[in-house]
């Protein structure tokens, strides 16, 4: 299953990718592979950066891959409204330039121009104060149209460094703090006089969204992290005449009784436990803290016992889609890891529950900063294969679409892509209307 040799990989470039599989969202596909290559912003794209009007970083838990914590553009906006987190990027390492052509932005890469771009404008909240003087932009961020809560940016499993290894939360949040002047974690009362802020934009924000790293404190594991978000979710929750409103929490893969506790107290209407990698070898070499106090059967376990406490199509694992083939003990192939990958995806499906990808990038804070990422089409292939898998079972994705989240190149084929069909149709010889309808 495993090869100390590099894994075979696809060698295809976006073009190539982009006629192989012709029905493939073509500006999705640029996405996946800004994401997986990262950008570099030049110096005259930056002129065209206004703070006044765009949304800068925001409170992000993950870090950059060229280490620099300076403020810098959040995103980018594609002409047909899908969004890309950028992530700027040493120009050694061969990323997609973000330039600017006739006071507009472009997307370059090797000279050639591939399509227009446009940074996000920011919320009317991101420039007032809260009543202890805490910039609002930095208590919680805008994607692209949820309120960002990234409510405590420290993960505990680093104290007996066990952290996941592709992460660096740590190292993020100790320059983010420094540099930045972000706090670790989200004071109530400031994030209190945010919200009530943000809701006051018209038609901007549509859902909320909860992160925040693990907290195995309590009497039982991770009662100290359902008891803050208790608290965080009561002080976004009086905000709202409902007791239930459009909001997703990440959290760790806490017990039934401690979900229904957080269910049953709060505003909260959809879960994501985050399995980071499917498979069981590799997930206790991947992320030893989940593996250790929680397990990769009880982690899929409580995932399925989640859809009975807030419903099916309501609950979700995201995957660091790329970090199943880093060697020495990845899978041999991007077919092996494909195969392994879905198969566990289809069955968590059936039971309810929705598989969704970022894809990774390697950080220079992270233990696995220097690996080399997946190819572009290993990733098109796995985004397509999940939204059919969610099609299949008829799961909807709503909850972490493209408008509310922005992160999962499979969650954007959503809008897309409805009947259900194999990847390899939508290649040269398929119908023009077989595989898609207006969103």
């Amino acid at each position: 299953m495993s090869s100390a040799e590099h894994p075979v990989r696809s060698t295809l470039n976006f073009e190539a990718v982009a006629a192989k599989y012709p029905k493939f969202p073509r500006l999705i596909l640029l996405k996946i592979d800004m994401h997986r290559r990262g950008v570099h912003y030049t110096e005259e794209a930056l002129k065209l950066f206004d703070p006044r009007v765009h949304q800068v970083v925001g409170t992000h838990i993950f870090g950059t891959r060229d280490g620099d914590f300076k403020l810098r553009p959040e995103a980018l906006l594609l002409r047909d409204g899908t969004s890309v987190i950028t992530t700027p990027t040493p120009l050694d390492a061969d990323p997609y330039i973000v330039d600017a052509e006739n006071n507009g932005l472009v997307i370059k890469d090797h000279g050639e121009i591939l399509d227009e771009a446009f940074y996000w404008e920011k919320p009317v909240y991101y420039d007032k104060l809260t009543s202890k003087g805490t910039l609002m932009q930095n208590v919680a961020s805008a994607r692209p149209q949820r309120i960002y809560v990234a409510a405590n940016r420290y993960c505990h499993f680093w104290t007996r460094r066990e952290g996941c290894r592709f992460c660096d939360i740590v190292n993020n949040v100790k320059q983010q703090s420094a540099e930045l002047k972000m706090p670790v974690k989200v004071d109530l009362e400031d994030l209190s006089e945010t919200v009530a802020e943000a809701v006051k934009e018209p038609g901007r924000h549509t859902a909320v969204f909860l992160t925040a790293g693990s907290d195995f404190h309590g009497d039982k594991a991770f009662d100290a992290e359902i008891d803050f978000y208790i608290d965080v979710l009561k002080a976004i929750g009086k905000h709202f005449t409902s007791s239930k409103i459009p909001c997703q929490i990440a959290l760790s893969a806490v017990s039934r009784e401690q979900l229904r506790r957080l269910y049953d107290n709060t505003c909260v209407t959809s879960v994501t436990m985050n399995i980071e990698v499917l498979n069981e070898r590799l997930f206790g070499i991947v992320c030893p803290g989940k593996a250790r106090w929680v397990g990769y059967a009880e982690w899929k376990k409580r995932l399925i016992e989640a859809v009975e406490v807030v419903g099916p199509g309501l609950v979700n694992t995201g995957i660091v889609a790329g970090v199943e083939l880093v060697r020495p003990f990845g899978f041999r192939s991007e077919e092996e890891a494909l195969e392994a990958v879905l198969s566990e995806a289809e069955e968590l499906a059936g039971q309810g529950v929705s598989t969704v990808n970022m894809v990774w990038q390697p950080r220079p804070g992270s233990i696995f900063g220097k690996e080399k990422n997946a190819s572009l089409e290993y990733y098109a292939r796995l985004a397509w294969e999940l939204q059919q898998i969610r099609i299949r079972h008829k799961i909807e994705i709503d909850f972490d679409d493209y408008r509310r989240c922005g992160n999962h190149p499979d969650s954007d084929l959503a809008r897309v892509f409805a009947p259900p069909a194999k990847f390899s149709q939508i290649g040269p010889n398929t119908a023009p209307d077989a595989l898609s309808r207006p969103a």
